[in-house]
């Protein structure tokens, strides 16, 4: 499976927004994003004009590493989002949204997306009592996430239980974290979702 092996936080200093590709660490001072608020590189402090077009796809990259998803991926969502009735950009960020590692990480079942997405690939949870090892499986309403019997005292479950107490979780979620259970209660509506991103560029980006 392909995926970004980089450095990660240099993404964050990019898109000059944290992206919380590093779980607890980028709510600390230790958040490199909080020492060098500029993108990095030789250059970083000193980019050019900013055009329209930059601007564009600086939202679609930023959408893709907030949701660990691949540019190839990202275009078929896309496409599916723009095949769908309604609004395309915030279609496209519900499709991204319900994917079964985001469903994980929002329930506060791991640190981060990334974390979330390696736990899935383990085989650590299933849907709907089915073990599923796909981080991209769209999850339904009215499906429940559940981690898999033996695996709930394994050191990560435990570890992000404790620290993500204070991380709120969204409405069409239910989540009881001592069974560590999420069932999908509706599709998440625009004003639930909170990644730092403006669709309305993305489609722009594409639309040409």
């Amino acid at each position: 499976m392909a995926r970004y092996t980089g450095p990660v936080c240099r993404l964050c200093r990019r898109e000059r927004v944290k992206l919380y590709l590093k779980g607890v660490k980028c709510d600390t001072p230790k958040c490199p994003l909080e020492k060098r608020p500029f993108p990095p590189g030789q250059h970083g402090r000193n980019r050019g004009r900013e055009t329209q077009y930059l601007l564009q796809l600086r939202e679609k990259q930023k959408a893709r590493r907030y949701y660990g998803v691949l540019e190839r991926q990202f275009r078929r969502v896309y496409e599916e989002a723009a095949r769908t009735r309604g609004i395309t950009g915030e279609t496209l960020l519900k499709l991204l949204e319900t994917r079964l590692d985001n469903v994980v990480y929002r329930a506060g079942l791991a640190l981060s997306r990334p974390q979330a997405r390696q736990l899935v690939r383990h085989r650590h949870f299933e849907v709907d009592g089915r073990v599923v090892d796909i981080p991209s499986y769209r999850v339904r309403p009215g499906q429940v996430v559940r981690v898999r019997e033996g695996y709930r005292d394994l050191f990560p479950f435990i570890q992000a239980v404790k620290l993500t107490e204070r991380r709120g979780v969204p409405s069409w979620l239910d989540v009881d974290k001592e069974a560590m259970t999420v069932r999908v209660i509706s599709e998440p509506r625009r004003e639930e979702i909170d990644a730092p991103v403006q669709e309305g560029l993305i489609v722009e980006l594409y639309s040409k």
